[in-house]
């Protein structure tokens, strides 16, 4: 009999282990495969706007952004050299905006104070509080109002399934 009571004690926390892993919104897997559909999805729409840049999808578990798992895919074009002075790292700025939400939790450009350094405050990344965690997308390459759009796109797959 004192052999039974830690095989059953073992046997249940496989049991609450695995239904833990089983019901988690964002198992390696997973995100993989729907960070993988946004950014097509993301590709997709950026086409139709006749826009090319960065797109980033990103999902931090949690209730704070202390870390997160994310992807990127340049959409036609990773630098636009003559879009200033120096030419732009539109990669740089898809960052910077989700950077910008790690720290506001409100889409880019939308925080009620300035800028911090390292950020823009440029419209065109997007946040959600999902059931497990945030969900943070960003493009950068065409006007704020297309990148907004390219980013919302991507946004709805992921909301889906996480």
């Amino acid at each position: 009999m004192n052999f039974r009571r830690p095989s059953i004690t073992a046997l249940f926390a496989i049991s609450i282990t695995l239904t833990a892993t089983d019901l988690s919104a964002a198992s390696p897997k997973k995100l993989d495969a729907l960070e993988s559909q946004a950014l097509e999805v993301m590709k997709k729409k950026a086409a139709e706007l006749n826009i090319a840049g960065v797109a980033v999808v990103s999902y931090a578990e949690g209730e704070t952004i202390q870390g997160w798992t994310s992807k990127m895919a340049v959409v036609g074009r990773l630098t636009d050299p003559k879009a200033s002075e120096h030419g732009n790292n539109l990669l740089g700025i898809a960052y910077a905006k989700s950077a910008e939400m790690a720290e506001t939790l409100q889409d880019s450009g939308t925080a009620k104070r300035p800028p911090m350094t390292g950020e823009f405050g440029w419209q065109g990344g997007v946040i959600l509080k999902a059931k497990s965690g945030y969900i943070v997308v960003a493009f950068s390459g065409g006007k704020s109002e297309d990148d907004v759009q390219v980013s919302k796109a991507g946004l709805e797959v992921l909301k889906k399934g996480l």
